[in-house]
């Protein structure tokens, strides 16, 4: 199984935090993650995290100090509809993320965040 294929499936797991150095400092000395520049489309860089020679997640500098995880879904606008009407709180609207995919940060109805992603083509 591909959870980047797979509706309904944890994808990628992301932290948030102010001090990113720092973070990937605890988690390389804790569990052996090694840091990883991914290069984006638009020539920035992002902070990923490698198990080995394979990405599982990034470190995003930005204020909240939590792990934010992404299911992979069939499709994000869809679900963004029913997420509302089912008593969720749209974070972020969703948007395209050049050379990833179509993602959404929610909020369901008890304070639990989480992001919905449908990946582009492989």
């Amino acid at each position: 199984m591909d959870p980047t294929q797979t509706h309904g499936a944890f994808s990628w797991m992301e932290h948030h935090s102010e001090d990113v150095a720092r973070a990937q400092s605890f988690y390389r000395q804790v569990i052996g993650w090694n840091p990883l520049e991914m290069p984006l489309q638009d020539g920035s860089q992002y902070a990923g995290i490698s198990l080995g020679d394979k990405p599982i997640g990034g470190f995003v500098d930005k204020p909240g100090q939590q792990w934010l995880p992404y299911i992979t879904v069939d499709d994000v606008d869809t679900r963004t509809e029913i997420a509302r009407k089912a008593g969720g709180q749209v974070l972020t609207e969703p948007f395209d993320a050049p050379g990833v995919g179509r993602i959404v940060v929610l909020q369901d109805p008890t304070g639990a965040s989480v992001a919905l992603i449908r990946y582009q083509a492989p």
